[in-house]
């Protein structure tokens, strides 16, 4: 696995835009913790992420270019409009889907809803650039510690990533779920 830094990412920019058009899964800093990512409509790259955090069962979550995009792919209430209007930030919505056809049907699970995250960090450039959303899900298998740094990282998430952009240790928690389909709200 290759370590990347922003100046490294910013250097070879074209060149890791077109591995993840292409497949690669990676790790990714946020504004909260690290994650796991990879090209959204890809079914084959998000079924090595499942089997790489061991998590079968729940939808993970997706990365989006802007408030426009959840706009147009999601059903919103009134009060998703406010938390909308929250973002970015430290949040994951999670919403009814309208559009399924331009995500990965491992994503939801066929499920209808969808974890949204807009988080407010300058790798959103590189979601905008891509033009598609990112799964971002945490870069840990299910049940054990998430990664806040380059020590934390678990060597069988290693096995399956094929480069980590690192941002430097990571002083948050992962992002507040508000589940705008049920009402509720959970801090992680």
């Amino acid at each position: 696995m290759e370590v990347l830094t922003k100046n490294e990412l910013r250097r070879r920019y074209d060149e890791i835009l077109t591995k993840i058009r292409n497949g690669a899964i990676f790790i990714h800093p946020s504004d909260t913790i690290y994650g796991l990512g990879c090209d959204a409509r890809n079914e084959s790259a998000v079924t090595r992420i499942r089997k790489l955090k061991k998590q079968f069962h729940q939808p993970v979550s997706i990365w989006v270019s802007s408030k426009e995009w959840i706009r147009e792919h999601c059903h919103l209430s009134p009060e998703a409009e406010k938390w909308l209007q929250k973002l970015p930030g430290p949040y994951t919505l999670i919403l009814k889907l309208k559009k399924t056809e331009n995500i990965a049907a491992a994503v939801t699970l066929r499920t209808g809803t969808i974890g949204i995250r807009l988080p407010h960090h300058w790798l959103g450039k590189l979601v905008r650039d891509l033009n598609c959303p990112l799964v971002t899900t945490s870069a840990n298998q299910t049940g054990k510690p998430f990664m806040t740094c380059l020590e934390d990282l678990d060597p069988e998430i290693i096995k399956g990533v094929e480069f980590l952009i690192y941002d430097g240790e990571k002083k948050a928690r992962p992002s507040t779920l508000i589940n705008l389909v049920e009402g509720t709200i959970r801090a992680r």
